[in-house]
């Protein structure tokens, strides 16, 4: 169970870090990393304001997986099987909702003028 909670703690906090050049607006449109979907990637303007309201949702969703890790962990009766199936269930809780609100967020913009 140690090696579960190391490894959702180390990728909480590296989803997290990975997050911090998004919210920057410093990672230009690419194929490998953001929020990489045909309208952001077509529009440079569209990207960086979108990716950079993923990469907030990115920073809690890391922190969120971290953060449970750690809480979850000394749970009195929790087995490891439980143990790993919880943290995955808030990671992709937190990972769908922030999508699903990146997503919205990208329709509403006016591509007219600049986020």
């Amino acid at each position: 169970m140690e090696t579960i909670r190391a490894l959702y703690l180390i990728f909480g906090l590296l989803l997290a870090l990975f997050a911090v050049p998004l919210i920057k607006r410093k990672v230009k449109p690419n194929w490998i990393y953001g929020f990489r979907v045909p309208q952001t990637l077509n529009d440079p303007v569209l990207w960086y304001a979108v990716n950079a309201h993923f990469g907030r949702r990115l920073l809690v969703i890391g922190l969120a997986t971290a953060l449970a890790a750690l809480l979850l962990y000394p749970m009195p009766g929790l087995d490891v099987d439980s143990y790993a199936w919880a943290l995955l269930a808030v990671f992709a809780l937190f990972f769908g909702v922030g999508v699903v609100q990146s997503w919205r967020y990208m329709k509403t913009l006016d591509r007219g003028t600049p986020p």
